[in-house]
């Protein structure tokens, strides 16, 4: 069994005597109330994990003083309450934290019931509230929460706004079905911008939205939520037949059940529950689920092992607290509560005036945190965000970090309002607020040496010679007022520059002259556009093969390429609407507009190809990487050594794969160098099929030799 896992355990708190013990009781104690009664606890999931941790080393040590009102060993941390009994106790999920720890909880499970464990049920920990749903022959009767495992809350009546727990089952069974009750991204999102519509404080977090919006009632507004079952069992009126079957089917074999009568599982995500025989299979699925967690459109804390068979989970047996044969592996924390300390105001090379938020320093998911996006101004209108908020931040892989909202029942009362620029922060003109994301009034202009050097770089037109320091000379002489008057740059004007000899000019004036004929995909990428990067430009190239038929596209017939939706695809008609002054100065200049290779999509927006069976249009040529998500890593060696990480990520996609930077489930093929570290060891684990450079070569011959 590899000791290799996710992430070490974070350290328990350090509780060194009888006072501090006491004072760690009643921390927990009151976070536990809040996190169950509102979701809105005092302390982050992490620091009530390790508090908790710490609280249960004390005791260990100390068994004559332990407090009655200690968390360890009661569902909920002996928090919540219910009046509505549970007809089976309704427990918590011990929880393990390394590698270590699961091979010695599923020893211990193999000891307790006399024999090895057949079968493994792996599946996420879904970060939401435990309910259970009682059906009366197929109808939807009643909801409740998990109280204190034995007796919950009433919430019945949140009956009708929770996706996947539809109101009436396929098959007219009396049946409870278990499960969480949580907020998507999306969802929450949305309820954050309902709520603050309608007067409200934002939720801090998804599962702060979904304690809240189940236990409210009589709301002048709706939010969804989201159910995913995890569990069934009979009740009084099940059929002995039904009775029988839920008792004696494998865990597995329950939920696959449970789907078939229209409740909502997690059987259809990309982290679908899987049976596993090994440890060793066991931390290779939990490898798999935490990599992608990051893409996921719902919060997961952790994966939930289970025995699969009935008979071993009856062996095994439960305790007060939590079932013998159930455990939880916590993945480490990606949210975190810090201090809001600042606001600054940054501005783009298109003239986008972006607000970056300024933190107090706080670790999250291995890294330390001290800036972290704010999108836009109406994003901090709408969370109501304040300078010296406690906020609730939120990082995962390689996203940047966001805030999700303030912490607004932490608020102290000495918090300050964030003050908006009322003028550009770097020319000091004027400010055009017309649309979500605020421009300064010149635009490019305001950025114009750092809009030229960007489209003169190395993955742009590739100026050799034409750095941050010559485009500042050039622009303080008047010579260069936009990208398209490098192209009409004359040896006497360069000349006249201070630091310009014969020799300097003349290569300067060639690699003008060599950028002149970039692909399109470079000349699209160095015009800037808002919402499109190197990656975006080339889809954009190879699919309309020229700039009159970029031009000539609108929104939909741009929403035939990969990766642009409504929304972007309205921006970049916008932008190129903006840039046609420039892109008919770029024509003129003799610069070219076409993407070697590329063939235009015909009238109807087919792609490129030959003719189609019926003889409708073309239909696309078949390359080697057409669906493929591909990860290049490493130095590249052979025929590829000499391509930069740029001109791989055009070779992949010419070859119609899809470039990433990050190994994850859906990584179909890594490209690994010389030194690639840890990438290939994370697509070893996942079972990533990895290639050489040189076989990689081989694999795309038909298209090498295309780089510019």
């Amino acid at each position: 069994m590899t000791t290799t896992s996710p992430a070490a355990p974070a350290a328990a708190a350090s509780i060194a005597d009888s006072a501090a013990y006491a004072e760690a009781v009643e921390t927990a104690s009151r976070a536990a109330a809040a996190y169950y009664a509102t979701g809105e606890s005092t302390l982050d999931d992490d620091a009530y994990d390790r508090l908790a941790r710490g609280i249960a080393a004390f005791e260990e040590a100390h068994p004559e003083e332990v407090s009655a009102s200690s968390p360890t060993g009661k569902v909920a941390g002996g928090a919540a309450v219910g009046d509505v009994p549970h007809t089976v106790p309704m427990l918590s999920l011990d929880n393990v934290f390394s590698a270590e720890q699961l091979v010695s909880w599923t020893a211990s499970v193999e000891r307790r019931i006399g024999r090895p464990v057949e079968q493994w049920s792996v599946e996420p920990k879904l970060d939401g509230l435990a309910v259970a749903a009682r059906y009366e022959e197929g109808r939807l009767v009643r909801l409740i929460t998990r109280g204190d495992g034995t007796a919950g809350e009433d919430v019945s009546h949140a009956i009708g706004t929770i996706t996947g727990l539809p109101d009436r089952l396929a098959e007219p069974v009396t049946i409870e079905v278990r499960g969480e009750v949580l907020m998507t991204n999306e969802q929450f999102e949305q309820a954050n911008t309902v709520r603050t519509a309608h007067g409200g404080a934002p939720f801090a977090n998804p599962r702060n939205g979904a304690a809240g919006t189940l236990r409210a009632r009589d709301r002048a507004y709706r939010v969804e939520m989201t159910f995913f079952g995890y569990g069934a069992l009979p009740m009084a009126g099940t059929g002995a037949d039904l009775a029988d079957q839920l008792a004696q089917w494998p865990h597995s074999t329950l939920m696959s059940h449970v789907a078939s009568l229209g409740v909502h599982t997690a059987e259809d995500t990309a982290v679908a529950p899987r049976t596993l025989t090994t440890a060793d299979e066991i931390m290779a699925r939990i490898e798999e689920i935490a990599a992608l967690r990051a893409d996921l459109p719902f919060g997961i804390d952790g994966i939930v092992i289970k025995a699969d068979r009935a008979a071993d989970q009856a062996a095994a047996g439960s305790g007060s607290r939590a079932p013998r044969w159930a455990i939880a592996y916590k993945l480490p924390a990606v949210e975190k509560v810090t201090v809001l300390l600042d606001v600054e105001w940054n501005v783009g090379r298109t003239g986008t005036i972006a607000p970056r938020a300024v933190l107090e320093p706080v670790e999250i998911d291995g890294s330390t945190v001290t800036y972290a996006t704010l999108h836009n101004p109406a994003d901090i209108t709408r969370r109501d965000l304040r300078l010296g908020d406690r906020v609730m931040v939120h990082k995962a892989g390689d996203i940047i970090p966001r805030i999700e909202a303030p912490v607004v029942h932490l608020r102290t009362g000495e918090e300050k309002a964030i003050v908006f620029p009322e003028v550009c922060p770097q020319c000091g003109s004027g400010i055009d607020t017309s649309e979500q994301r605020w421009r300064c009034v010149r635009g490019r202009d305001c950025r114009l040496v750092a809009s030229v050097s960007y489209a003169a770089g190395r993955d742009q037109l590739d100026i050799e010679g034409l750095g941050d320091t010559r485009v500042v000379q050039l622009v303080e002489a008047g010579l260069v007022s936009d990208v398209a008057d490098l192209f009409t740059l004359t040896r006497e004007q360069l000349l006249g520059l201070e630091r310009m000899g014969e020799t300097s000019t003349d290569n300067l004036l060639a690699a003008i002259e060599t950028a002149r004929s970039r692909p399109l995909s470079r000349v699209f990428c160095a015009l800037g556009v808002r919402g499109t990067g190197r990656s975006m430009s080339r889809r954009i190239a190879r699919h309309f093969a020229a700039m009159e038929h970029i031009r000539a596209a609108g929104p939909d017939a741009l929403q035939q390429v990969d990766g642009i939706g409504v929304e972007k695809a309205t921006v970049v008609v916008a932008e190129l609407e903006e840039l046609a002054p420039l892109i008919d100065k770029l024509i003129a200049a003799g610069v070219n507009m076409t993407e070697p290779g590329a063939v235009p999509p015909p009238v109807g927006g087919d792609t490129d190809g030959g003719e189609s069976a019926d003889g409708s249009g073309p239909v696309p040529e078949a390359r080697p990487l057409d669906g493929m998500a591909v990860v290049v890593t490493g130095a590249m060696t052979g025929p590829l050594e000499k391509l930069s990480r740029n001109q791989m990520n055009e070779l992949v996609e010419r070859a119609g794969g899809r470039s990433s930077s990050s190994v994850s489930g859906r990584t179909s093929l890594l490209v690994a160098g010389e030194g690639a570290g840890s990438k290939r060891d994370k697509a070893e684990k996942l079972g990533t099929r990895i290639v050489s450079p040189e076989e990689f070569a081989g694999l795309v011959s038909g298209f090498l030799g295309e780089e510019s």
